[in-house]
């Protein structure tokens, strides 16, 4: 850049020109901290077992129906609420209740569907 020429970068232009219509705007602040919305979490209301008694579907508290490995993304992602998943001694990966004490509330516990 010669020393005589303006400096293009400090010219106005569309590009760098304040916009009149956000100067203005103040960011909005909101009322009450924001807290996870937890009524959007599903439970598991029912199950389906094989012959063997291994649990193989989860009916939830909203009517929808998931095989066992749908549960399990399921619960991994934090949509289902009051069980969690454990690596078994066999490595894989299973759906069990949360420990709260209250043997009724268990996932063998749940009526059938």
């Amino acid at each position: 850049m010669q020393p005589n020429q303006p400096n293009q970068l400090n010219q106005p232009n569309q590009f760098n020109q304040p916009d009149q219509t956000t100067q203005s705007m103040q960011p909005i602040q909101p009322t009450q901290p924001l807290q996870p919305n937890t009524n959007t979490r599903e439970t598991f209301v029912a199950v389906q077992k094989n012959g063997d008694g291994d649990l193989t579907a989860f009916q939830t508290s909203t009517g929808r129906v998931l095989d066992y490995q749908q549960a399990l993304l399921e619960v991994q992602s934090g949509t289902i609420t009051g069980v969690n998943v454990f690596k078994g001694k066999d490595g894989g990966a299973y759906i069990r209740g949360d420990a709260d004490g209250d043997p009724t509330n268990n996932l063998d516990q749940l009526p059938m569907f």
